[in-house]
């Protein structure tokens, strides 16, 4: 191990990092960042530190396709046939809520939303699902006007399709009250907010160990700094089993995703689902990003280690070049691999696992909608 990690720590870096803090939280995502600010708005005299293992969030807050969505037709069906409508109902409450939440802490212009609307695609050979969702649209539109405050919610929109030159492509599903964001942007305004607030964030700082022994909560890094505080949360999504493996409802699931390089014309604009949400992508100014295909190798893509999966990358290059753009010149600038945190359910683990340390995760590919309600959550929780 090199030099610089094995180090002591310095009086200074005690004092100033580890010393006295009341609040400790693994990992500056989405929710670690907003349970911070939360518990600084309810403690504004409290010292409250995250850390982080790396540069940036390791698993998906700055690798995610910037998607302000709550739910396809077709993901939302798929809820209702596993699970009751109240139980859909009350995701879909929580995600829109938690849109609601993120663009009134952050403010729409500084994360460059844009409520382009969320598209979802049926191909020629789907007719069957096509009537299915047809059926079930004026059902989803009374059940969702409470909730997001306008009575048509999903409408047929199948008149753009000429306008996006897909090809293979039936129909178009509009959910209205969907957007695009910049995850970049979002995630240095969510750093901007919480060192104003007084938070303190340490990166390169990888926790092994938590151990709540009555009286308080000790730490341990790699580095082999130990040291104790009185409350921990744990934030890390698809990482959570790495340092509680007791968390046996936790998987991790990486996704791949793709860039291209800036076309000479933006060709639509808004973001598209297609296969149940499993495959998306979206403009972004004039390139276009595409991501997903996990189901396609459901075993491979739970794992904890970024890298390459090459049936689902031929697929996606596939899916770019033959529907989306056919007949265009496209040229990929960059492919990445970002981690979620899924389980059997959709609903975010978000509770107690002893009396000082909190779990704030398994948030299912719906961070961007329901992190900063999730991060809200769990600080209140660790109060009682």
């Amino acid at each position: 191990m090199p030099d610089t990690i094995q180090r002591s720590l310095s009086f200074w870096e005690w004092e100033s990092y580890f010393s006295g803090v009341d609040l400790l939280i693994v990992g500056s995502g989405i929710v670690g960042m907003c349970a911070a600010l939360e518990w600084k708005h309810r403690h504004p005299d409290q010292k409250v530190v995250i850390v982080e293992r790396g540069s940036f969030p390791a698993g998906a807050s700055t690798r995610n396709a910037g998607f302000a969505c709550f739910g396809s037709l077709t993901e939302l069906l798929d809820d209702l046939r596993s699970g009751s409508e109240d139980q859909m109902l009350q995701l879909v409450e929580r995600r829109w809520l938690g849109l609601q939440r993120l663009l009134h802490l952050l403010g729409p212009q500084h994360i460059q939303f844009e409520p382009c609307g969320g598209y979802e695609l049926f191909q020629q050979h789907e007719s069957t699902q096509l009537e299915e969702v047809l059926e079930a649209l004026p059902r989803f539109n009374r059940l969702l006007a409470p909730i997001i405050g306008q009575s048509d919610t999903f409408i047929r929109a199948d008149a753009y399709l000429s306008e996006c030159g897909f090809s293979n492509t039936r129909a178009l599903i509009k959910n209205q009250a969907e957007g695009a964001l910049n995850t970049g942007a979002m995630m240095r305004r969510l750093q901007e907010k919480v060192q104003r607030a007084g938070v303190l964030l340490l990166h390169g700082v990888t926790i092994t160990g938590l151990q709540d022994t009555g009286s308080k909560v000790v730490v341990q890094s790699e580095a082999g700094w130990d040291w104790a505080v009185p409350r921990a949360l744990v934030t890390v999504n698809g990482f959570a089993q790495q340092l509680l493996p007791e968390l046996k409802n936790v998987r991790p699931a990486r996704n791949q995703v793709l860039i291209t390089k800036a076309l000479k014309r933006r060709p639509f604009t808004g973001t598209f689902h297609y296969d149940r949400g499993y495959f998306y992508f979206r403009h972004v100014g004039n390139r276009i990003l595409l991501g997903g295909g996990r189901n396609l190798a459901p075993q491979e893509e739970e794992t904890m280690h970024f890298g390459a999966q090459n049936k689902i990358r031929t697929t996606l290059e596939k899916m770019l070049r033959e529907q989306i753009l056919p007949g265009q010149a496209v040229e990929i600038d960059r492919w990445w691999s970002g981690i979620m945190g899924v389980g059997s359910t959709k609903t975010p683990v978000v509770q107690m696992i002893s009396a000082r340390i909190g779990v704030a995760v398994r948030l299912g590919g719906m961070g961007v909608a329901i992190g900063s309600l999730v991060g809200k959550e769990a600080a209140e929780l660790l109060e009682h």
